[in-house]
């Protein structure tokens, strides 16, 4: 009887490559969804995701570089060639892989995975590449040819063209992990190896998987990027006060309302989402009252103090953390967004007290979603106004609130540290 292969890393990664790219799926549902990935051993786990994530980061190059060395385009049954010359120049130039092991490597999969009459092409490709490549991808514009038309031309209308360019700069680079500290920042930082941020986030380097790192299992932190604990801050004092969390799995924001004391109420359309922020807040030993129901439609008993609206996005704001976005996002996700977007904020209103405060945020970097969406919100004559954002707030970072008094944070902010992610956050009161 013929004995099933057994998995590698290059093995995930090509199945993973495939499902993002071929059949649309998020990275990190197609690589936590792997049948073959919990055989693997925890360093070929992290070059598995690590390897499909450069691929998408540096696609743009890629491509570029792969079709300077093709006499002609590969057709649609070399599909899956092509994915092995991603992976293979991927390991050639940017994760510093020898040669001989990229090459090798490359080809072996090519022949385990039917692509025979491809080996010689594929061979040839990646040995030229590993003669010229290096001086091939020092002459790029990475910045540029990483980034999708639509989403540069966005940026650029934007932020102007020297903010578009440092955004996305600034995707090139692999994120740090950020956690939420639930109090000693400084003392964790030390121990984890990391640094305090001026949000008051604890940034360090992952040394294995999360759960395996000292302090999870004692509920100690979560994990959550900078930019995205900043919104939670615009809420105020919350001790004893009653807050709406809309959106709220997987929950890193309404743990950060309860651990200030609040009286939360975490409302999620997804019940198994819900279950995973349960998980989270029972590890960190916080409560929150929990309400599987869509937004637009479920009402409180009584008006909220505050309300915090986590919008549904195209997540363009998190692509230095998640490379696929950039390249499974279209300008028609963003235009069919606009109408969730809009109820939700509308149905906030409705949840809230008059003199309350709504905060509405999205981890996204297109102004149709983020200031567009307010302005048009508070034109159609909703009774709210806008309550600027001081620089003390968020930490002392006036280069993340814009002309408007909003949040407005890009990836090239705290750059010296690292980065963070795109957000865009305003703080309404509800008249009356």
């Amino acid at each position: 009887m013929k004995t099933a292969p057994v998995p590698t890393a290059r093995t995930v990664a090509l199945d993973v490559l495939e499902a993002v790219l071929d059949g649309a799926r998020p990275l990190d549902d197609a690589i936590g969804d792997h049948p073959d990935l919990a055989l693997l051993a925890l360093r070929d786990r992290a070059f598995a995701r690590n390897l499909v994530a450069t691929c998408l980061r540096r696609r743009g190059q890629i491509e570029a570089l792969i079709d300077h060395c093709l006499e002609r385009p590969l057709r649609a049954k070399g599909r899956r060639a092509r994915n092995l010359l991603r992976l293979g120049v991927g390991q050639l130039l940017f994760l510093a892989t020898p040669p001989h092991a990229a090459v090798n490597e490359t080809v072996t999969l090519a022949l385990a995975r039917g692509q025979g009459p491809y080996k010689g092409l594929i061979n040839a490709v990646l040995r030229r590449l590993g003669r010229e490549g290096p001086a091939l991808a020092l002459a790029q514009d990475a910045a540029r040819l990483n980034t999708p038309d639509w989403l540069w031309s966005a940026w650029k209308k934007a932020y102007g063209k020297a903010a578009c360019r440092r955004i996305a700069e600034a995707h090139l680079k692999e994120p740090s992990l950020d956690l939420s500290v639930l109090g000693q920042a400084q003392a964790w930082a030390r121990r984890l190896g990391g640094a305090v941020l001026a949000t008051g986030s604890v940034r360090c380097r992952p040394k294995g998987p999360v759960e395996a790192m000292d302090g999870f299992a004692d509920g100690a932190w979560w994990v959550q990027d900078a930019a995205a604990s900043l919104p939670v801050r615009l809420l105020g004092p919350l001790a004893g006060r009653r807050v709406i969390d809309l959106c709220a799995a997987p929950g890193g924001k309404t743990a950060q309302l309860a651990a200030a004391g609040a009286r939360v109420t975490a409302v999620d359309r997804s019940e198994n989402r819900l279950g995973r922020l349960r998980r989270n807040l029972e590890r960190l030993r916080l409560s929150a009252e929990t309400v599987a129901a869509p937004a637009e439609t479920w009402r409180p008993d009584e008006p909220a103090d505050a309300v915090l609206l986590d919008a549904p996005c195209s997540a363009t704001g998190t692509i230095r953390r998640h490379p696929d976005v950039a390249w499974l996002k279209s300008p028609e996700d963003v235009a069919g967004l606009a109408g969730v977007q809009s109820r939700l904020l509308g149905a906030a209103l409705e949840m809230v007290r008059p003199g309350g405060v709504i905060v509405y945020c999205v981890c996204s970097l297109q102004s149709e979603e983020g200031a567009g969406r307010v302005q048009e919100f508070i034109s159609s004559g909703a009774p709210v106004e806008r309550r600027p954002i001081a620089p003390g707030e968020i930490g002392g970072l006036d280069e993340m609130i814009d002309h408007e008094g909003a949040l407005q944070s890009l990836p090239f902010h705290l750059g010296d540290a690292g980065g963070v992610d795109g957000f865009h956050a305003v703080r309404l009161i509800r008249a009356g």
